[in-house]
């Protein structure tokens, strides 16, 4: 039975869910942008029992201390707020599983704290060179101020109808329609507890998306120092070293290979959109190419397994982004046999 608790850390008060009376290594489970823990409880009534999983919320989700995320920091607010999580809870060693967002979190925990990490589990992650505003597998930036990343590329009628609590889909903004055609490859027979668990989101300058600059170069802003998406911009979150960290703990990367979140091809990228014509004034790709998010973690993940680390890729074919909701005994079977062999 899963339950649903808090738990006051040195640095805020987090909600998570836990399966009440599981006992065993720790598996902690962290969700992705505009969602909750609850895109976790599938998966964790799925472990075996020999596993203890834990399903935190990051600030500004769900039912943990809506905290101001300062963006300069990259995802080191959400990385150091789980820190503060695994040691009030007393967990020591273990087991990360990060979703998307969530991925770029766990990735910054094993980076900063690489004794505390017996696997690390990335599931469709957040490229290492941040979300939009790059290219090459090197993560290059298109523009030294971040353009076409941040808050900026927030859609507005998403952000309104997030903070107004829509729950129908009668807009492609609406949450409902964006999990349906975003999150997953095909609709969800049972939406509705993931859309409430989506707005759970604060939205506003210090939350989602944050705030935003103007830029001369296209598409005409970049990001600013506050909020979630500006967290993840390539100018404060990078993470180019990670085959430095000891000890080396083995890596699962799982992925669907249909999804348009994190993509070579993102419909959540501007330069992409601008390339296809969805938005105009893309000044070509000379300037500003596509990020190719797929082939940047792959190339960080392999220099990774050069220094001896163990790393294995698993592509899910017709997935989304949400494998574990999609595809949840394949997810599982991946994910177990990497926890078992850690």
């Amino acid at each position: 039975m899963i339950t649903d608790r808090l738990i006051a850390t040195d640095r805020l008060t987090v909600g998570y869910a836990e399966i009440a009376g599981r006992t065993g290594e720790p598996v902690v489970l962290v969700h992705g942008n505009v969602s909750s823990g609850v895109f976790w409880h599938s998966t964790m009534t799925g472990l075996p029992a020999r596993y203890r999983p834990l399903a935190p919320d990051l600030r500004g989700f769900g039912r943990t201390e809506p905290l101001p995320v300062d963006a300069t920091r990259g995802l080191r607010d959400h990385s150091e707020d789980l820190l503060s999580y695994l040691r009030a809870l007393a967990l020591g060693p273990v087991h990360l599983v990060g979703w998307s967002m969530g991925g770029g979190v766990v990735l910054q925990l094993l980076r900063d704290h690489p004794e505390l990490v017996r696997s690390l589990t990335l599931v469709n992650p957040v490229s290492p060179y941040g979300f939009g505003g790059t290219h090459g597998v090197d993560g290059r930036l298109n523009s030294p101020d971040g353009a076409g990343s941040g808050a900026g590329g927030a859609a507005p009628d998403f952000v309104r109808l997030l903070r107004e609590g829509e729950t129908g889909a009668d807009s492609p903004f609406a949450p409902l329609s964006v999990l349906n055609t975003t999150y997953v490859s095909e609709p969800l027979a049972e939406p509705d507890h993931y859309v409430a668990a989506m707005l759970t989101t604060r939205t506003g300058e210090d939350h989602y998306p944050g705030d935003s600059r103007t830029s001369e170069a296209w598409p005409g802003f970049g990001p600013g120092e506050r909020g979630v998406l500006n967290s993840m911009a390539p100018t404060h979150f990078r993470i180019d070293d990670l085959e430095l960290v000891e000890p080396k703990p083995p890596i699962l990367w799982i992925r669907g290979t249909a999804d348009v979140i994190v993509s070579d091809t993102s419909l959540f990228d501007l330069a992409h959109l601008g390339a296809i014509g969805a938005v105009p004034g893309w000044p070509g790709a000379d300037t500003c190419p596509a990020q190719p998010m797929v082939a940047q973690t792959r190339a960080v993940l392999d220099r990774y397994a050069a220094a001896g680390g163990r790393v294995r890729e698993v592509a899910v074919e017709g997935a989304g982004h949400s494998v574990q909701l999609e595809r949840p005994k394949e997810f599982l079977t991946a994910l177990v046999e990497v926890l078992d062999g850690a």
